[in-house]
Formats: C-alpha cells, sequence, structure tokens
C-alpha cells in the first residue's frame, strides 16, 4: 500500500533526525584555568543534549562564571584561594623558572625548579582539600546535594576535590582527564613500563637510551614523592573522616568508572590502556569561522607569504620583557604578517609586519588558509587545534607539562621547540624559517598528522557524549573497570 506523500515526507523528516537522548543530571566539579576551557566546551554541547547541569564552583575562580544559561552554579567561599590560575600569580612564576632555568642546566637549578613547581602544587592542592571540606562540612549543602539525585559526577582529576565529593555521594564518576594529582593519567590505571612510557617533566620520548630511561626513572619518582609525601597526606584527612580511613585519594582516582582521556595517538605515543577509557583528544576542535573585517583584512594584506600567529594561551599573555624584545625582532625579520597576542608593554622592537593584540579568535586563525605558522607555548588545547587545522608549530614551553607536548610533536616531524631561557634572535628566526619553508618536512608532516586526526568514525566529542550517557543509562560502568 503506497503512503501519502506528506506523510512520506513526515517519515523521512522523522528518521533524519538524531536519536533523543534521556536528559540526565549530571553534578560537575572542575577545574579552573585552561583545564575549565575544554570542560566548559563539553558542558555546552551537553546543554544541547538536554542535560541539567550543575557546576561546583569557588568564590574566588577567575575564569568560571557564577551566572550563566547552560548551567546553575554551586558557589564555595574558602579562605586561601589557589594562585595556581591568577594570571598575576602566573606571571611572577614565569619570571622565577625563567631565572632558574638560566641557571645553565646544573643541579642546583633542577633542584630549585622542582621546588618551585612542588610549592606551588602543594598549595593548590591545600587549597582543593579544604574546598571540599567546607562542602561537606555544610549539612544543609550537603542535604540539598543529596535530594538532587544526581546520574553523574563529571570531573577532573587533577585537583581532587571531585572525586572525593563525587565517591561521598555515592555517584557514577566520569573523568574528563589527562592528568590526575601526580602525573598523568594512565598511570593510575594501566600497565606503565617506565622503558618506553615517558613520565612527564621527563622530556623524552618513547625511544629512549640507557640515560633517557634512568632519566625517566628520576621524574617516576618525583611524581611518587608528590603522591605519596604531598597529596595523599593533604587529602587524608577529609577522606578519613567522611568517606573510609582505610582508603586514600590514588585508590579513589583508580575507582572512576570512566576516563575521558584528552589523548589522540596521532599525537601520543602507543602505550597500553584498559577498557574503561575512552580517547577524546581534540574534542574540542571545530571548523573555522570567519574573521573580525579588520583582523580579515590585515591577514589578507600578508598576500602570498601568509600569516604566523603567536599565542600563550589562557593563563600566560606574555613573557618577561627581554625574551618579549627577541621575539619581536625574530618577527620584524620576516615577510610574512604576524598576529601575536601579548598582554603589557609593546616590546621596542616590534616590526610593522606585527600586530599585537590582548585577545584573538585562535581556532578561527589556525583555520584560516594564509596561516602558515602557530608559535605556541605547548598547551594541550592549542596544540590539537593546530593539528586539526594542518598548521606546524614553533614551540616556546615555559612550565608544566609544556615541555613534554613538545617533545611529542618533535617526534612527530611537525614542530621544533626552542629554550626560552637560551632564546636570542638569530636562532628564534632560523627556526621560524625552517617551520615556514615548504621544502622542509614541517608542513607535510602536519598535513599528513591532520588527516590521521581527522579520519575516525566517530568525532571525538561525539564519543565523548555517548559514554557519558552510557554511564548515565546503565548507572556506572563497573563491568569496564579492572
Amino acid at each position: 500500500m503506497l503512503l501519502h506523500p506528506h506523510i512520506s515526507v513526515l517519515l523521512a523528516f522523522l528518521w533524519s533526525l538524531p536519536p533523543l537522548s534521556l536528559a540526565g543530571k549530571i553534578l560537575v566539579y572542575p577545574v579552573d584555568g585552561s583545564h575549565w576551557l575544554n570542560m566548559d566546551i563539553l558542558l555546552r554541547e551537553l546543554y544541547q543534549r538536554g542535560h541539567k547541569l550543575t557546576v561546583v564552583r569557588s568564590a574566588n575562580s577567575w575564569y568560571i562564571p557564577e551566572n550563566t544559561k547552560h548551567y546553575t552554579s554551586i558557589t564555595i567561599h574558602v579562605d586561601h584561594p589557589s594562585s595556581l590560575e591568577d594570571p598575576e600569580y602566573m606571571a611572577s612564576f614565569l619570571k622565577r623558572n625563567t631565572d632558574i632555568q638560566r641557571g645553565e642546566g646544573s643541579v642546583w637549578s633542577f633542584m630549585a625548579l622542582q621546588k618551585e613547581v612542588i610549592t606551588l602544587l602543594e598549595e593548590s592542592h591545600k587549597t582543593s582539600a579544604e574546598m571540599v571540606r567546607t562542602i561537606l562540612e555544610d549539612k544543609k549543602l550537603v542535604k540539598t546535594l543529596k535530594e538532587s539525585k544526581y546520574d553523574l559526577m563529571l570531573t577532573d582529576p587533577g585537583f581532587a576535590g571531585g572525586v572525593i565529593l563525587g565517591k561521598y555521594l555515592g555517584l557514577p564518576m566520569v573523568f574528563n582527564v589527562r592528568w590526575i594529582t601526580n602525573a598523568e593519567g594512565h598511570f593510575a590505571i594501566a600497565p606503565s613500563p617506565l622503558s618506553y612510557i615517558p613520565t612527564i617533566g621527563s622530556r623524552v620520548t618513547d625511544k629512549m637510551s640507557f640515560a633517557n630511561k634512568m632519566k625517566n626513572i628520576l621524574h617516576f619518582g618525583i611524581g611518587q614523592y608528590i603522591d605519596h609525601l604531598l597529596t595523599r597526606p593533604l587529602y587524608q584527612g577529609v577522606i578519613s573522616e567522611y568517606i573510609d580511613p582505610n582508603s586514600n585519594v590514588y585508590s579513589l582516582i583508580q575507582g572512576a568508572d570512566l576516563w575521558l582521556m584528552r589523548v589522540d595517538f596521532v599525537f601520543e605515543f602507543p602505550r597500553p590502556t584498559m577498557p574503561n577509557v575512552v580517547y577524546i583528544g581534540g574534542f574540542q576542535c571545530k571548523p573555522s569561522k570567519p574573521l573580525p573585517d579588520d583582523l580579515e583584512k590585515f591577514v589578507e594584506s600578508s598576500g602570498e607569504h601568509g600569516v604566523v600567529i603567536m599565542s600563550l594561551g589562557t593563563l600566560l599573555g606574555s613573557l618577561v620583557p627581554d625574551i618579549s624584545e627577541v621575539v619581536a625582532s625574530a618577527f620584524a625579520r620576516l615577510p610574512q604578517k604576524v598576529i601575536w597576542r601579548h598582554v603589557g608593554e609593546k616590546p621596542s622592537t616590534l616590526g610593522n609586519n606585527t600586530l599585537i593584540v590582548d585577545w584573538l579568535p585562535q581556532n578561527d586563525l589556525l583555520g584560516h588558509p594564509k596561516t602558515k605558522a602557530f608559535v605556541t607555548h605547548g598547551g594541550t588545547n592549542g596544540i590539537y587545534e593546530a593539528i586539526y587545522h594542518g598548521v606546524p608549530m614553533l614551540g616556546l614551553p615555559l612550565i608544566f607539562d609544556q615541555f613534554d607536548n613538545m617533545i611529542r610533536l618533535e617526534a612527530r616531524g611537525v614542530a621544533q621547540a626552542l629554550d626560552v631561557a637560551a632564546l636570542d634572535v638569530d636562532t628564534l628566526t632560523q627556526a621560524l624559517k625552517d617551520i615556514l619553508d615548504e621544502n622542509q618536512p614541517y608542513q607535510k608532516n602536519m598535513r599528513r598528522m591532520s588527516s590521521l586526526h581527522r579520519d575516525t568514525p566517530l568525532k571525538p566529542m561525539d564519543s565523548a557524549i555517548f559514554w557519558l550517557e552510557f554511564v548515565m543509562r546503565h548507572k556506572g560502568a563497573a563491568h569496564l573497570r579492572t
């Protein structure tokens, strides 16, 4: 029997619609700063799909807004705000780190650098533990959280407040993760042989000489020190009082149902993994949009030479002044136009080809056909956007995981990395010319890397949403957990 034409059209339309998901209630406990940027992208997608979101934030948060349309917030007042996401503090922290790195690689400069990082982490974890204790001591708030009957806790385990709260409330737990409290996330849940799995800070590839293996073991030991003598004791008091005195923060992290790992193996080195790890590296990437008129005019004025863009990410708006002068001088020697996100006083050596801005649409610029190279500090978000759009990179790593990120890109043949503490105009200029040279392998390698990254059966964001909803539908994913 033939269907009426209008019914046929209606059926075809309904068939084309994406399947409706059951809206859930998700409690979100994020980490501030650059971690928040990619968490917020995930939250906006969950909101579009009908989920109700509640975000736990500090009253001192620099980046997580209290009032917004896609989630409701619970604001917690803490006595000692973390300095980790304070732009002014991070600028002074960067200057101290740069001064230490200029110690020409001595044992004393290495120890001083580790002390600086460990002191910052200790202060930040202490604030994290204080915040979750404040929540658990608030009987009225705890009662509200329990009565809200959330389907899921979504948190970033870089700091463990959300892990502890999720365990206390008995919620299925999903991590938006690359780093945990003391290491890269895989080290908590999967076999990680130190003979070919680099640890954070080691600055080695998976192809290690004997000396590199010893270096890797040293940095693994530093991670163990941070875990056993710093993070576990800082969180143990609240865990013993509210959860289980025989447990600890590391075992709570290991108990998560699902790990949404911000990793793609076109970038990361191959390694053992587990069934409850879902890889979503580059989930924040998207096609570029048209640039604002004034920026488009500047980009188009570059002619056949194209454009170089530079950004140091969310936390670090500028380099120390003498290094900024070196960077400006090198840019001035290029035939390309340059767009540089720089906060503070303009360098005196700035060339006519360089446009200084205090903010730039990074994704849209990286996706512009005239963009030829990306000068970056090596933060994960910017790296994946450059991979997605096929733009080779020059790295100026400054702190934390940025050095290890650039090592991986160098190993793939898509980037060069330079030591900021020893930067000079000639070296930087030559490195930029190498990256921009079509006869060098960087452009070709990056086009291949971008093609591999995009060639997937499911977009990373769709994979993340599916598995979040999977955990909500089945009230956990214990069958995937070792």
